[in-house]
């Protein structure tokens, strides 16, 4: 099942998380990073080290909002979440399709979670760039999705799914 979850981020914390993503630097790695074994090949974007202050405290954020959100919990009632991370697109760049991994190794604790359902939140307007849309298969066909800031998908993570090539500007988003 796919849920749209509206107004995932307040506007306030929205702004002040995409100014902390532009001024991240160094922090922007290889997205291939946290590919699994079938993701990496497809995988071409980059993302914040998931081991970094910045990654840890923008995450929290994202999970706070998240564990307010009525319709959130009531969709996918989670009992653990593993910790957000944050990825940017541009000039082309794309994530072929795949299958997000069942088991993910807590990081830090080494604790492995099972990954049933995947959320993408979209951080940047979709007027910001062209491309981008998140294309979720299931028994029904594609369906392509691109939200507004501050606005999440709920999708199953066994679900095939790709991001179409960003060919102008940059595609923000947080997925966990």
């Amino acid at each position: 099942m796919i849920v749209c979850i509206p107004e995932g981020l307040d506007a306030e914390t929205l702004s002040a998380m995409c100014g902390r993503l532009e001024q991240a630097g160094d922090a922007w790695v290889d997205g291939r990073a946290t590919a699994g074994y079938s993701g990496a090949p497809v995988k071409n974007n980059q993302q914040i080290a998931e081991n970094t202050p910045l990654a840890r405290e923008l995450g929290n954020l994202v999970l706070h909002a998240l564990e307010r959100n009525p319709l959130f919990i009531s969709a996918v009632l989670p009992n653990r979440a593993y910790p957000p991370l944050f990825n940017r697109y541009s000039g082309g760049q794309e994530f072929g399709a795949h299958v997000d991994g069942a088991i993910r190794l807590m990081p830090g604790v080494g604790t492995r979670v099972r990954t049933d359902v995947s959320i993408t939140l979209f951080l940047a307007p979709p007027e910001d760039y062209d491309g981008g849309e998140l294309v979720v298969e299931d028994t029904y066909g594609p369906h392509a999705v691109k939200l507004s800031a501050g606005h999440a998908v709920v999708y199953p993570a066994t679900s095939l799914h790709h991001v179409r090539s960003v060919t102008r500007g940059t595609r923000l988003a947080s997925f966990l």
